[in-house]
């Protein structure tokens, strides 16, 4: 089974707009953030990808990928959606649409905000076939669990996949540690999660909090992700534990 990073930033990347690096090192490759989304693959090469972020066209071409099985989202922030059309191009030479899939509340958004790509539009097809998660156990060799997070006062949607005896934990944009999370990671393989900053945020998971949720899940590695441009990759590495890992644009992990 293997882990993807596609993109590591918060909701305005890093650098910012006006090549605002704040404490990020500019010369280090790793502080160069695109939004968060990841891809996870299995040993039979199926691929789900996490969240359509605003980068989506970037992060695929950065990382030759060319092919998914099915799309999942946390939530409908735009950070995590609105690079939905770059799905149009991998929906060519397949016999039909994409899977897709998300709670109902998401799942209702994006319909409302992307119609086109859900039942076609003026002879285009449809490109995504998107589903809620209400019985969905396993896709495509993954056994799938999930619950709700808060994020401020919304909520987004933590992932767990399991294949091939391991598992892969996805928890971003969540401002409260709840019971649901920690009982869905519990024991987890690895653990991708929300770090926005190292201060306490109203919508997202600091610093504390994020190695909290690893602590308390028992998570055998977990990555932090959704870095803003106070979290300098090589200064923040030397704080964490040894089995804490600094996320990045392309980074690669196998189980």
């Amino acid at each position: 089974m293997k882990l993807l990073m596609l993109g590591s930033g918060t909701s305005t990347g890093v650098p910012r707009v006006g090549n605002d690096w704040g404490a990020c090192d500019p010369d280090e490759p790793r502080n160069r953030r695109t939004r968060v989304s990841i891809m996870v693959e299995n040993d039979a090469g199926s691929r789900l990808l996490v969240d359509t972020s605003t980068d989506l066209r970037a992060q695929l071409l950065a990382n030759d990928i060319d092919r998914l099985d099915a799309v999942f989202w946390t939530h409908d922030h735009a950070d995590h959606c609105h690079g939905i059309d770059d799905l149009r191009v991998l929906r060519y030479g397949r016999g039909g649409p994409l899977a897709g899939f998300a709670v109902d509340e998401t799942a209702r958004r994006l319909r409302q905000r992307f119609g086109y790509v859900f039942a076609g539009q003026h002879g285009y097809p449809t490109i995504v076939e998107l589903e809620t998660l209400d019985r969905l156990r396993m896709f495509a060799g993954f056994g799938i669990e999930w619950c709700q997070m808060p994020h401020g006062p919304a909520q987004s949607t933590g992932y767990l996949f399991d294949a091939d005896g391991k598992s892969i934990g996805y928890a971003t944009d969540f401002s409260e540690i709840v019971s649901d999370a920690v009982e869905l990671f519990a024991g987890v393989d690895l653990l991708v999660c929300d770090c926005l900053r190292r201060r306490p945020h109203p919508t997202h998971a600091h610093l504390e909090m994020a190695l909290e949720l690893g602590e308390r899940c028992g998570a055998k590695q977990l990555v932090l992700t959704h870095l803003d441009k106070s979290m300098d990759y090589a200064t923040l590495s030397a704080e964490v534990p040894d089995n804490v890992v600094v996320g990045y644009d392309g980074l690669e992990v196998r189980l």
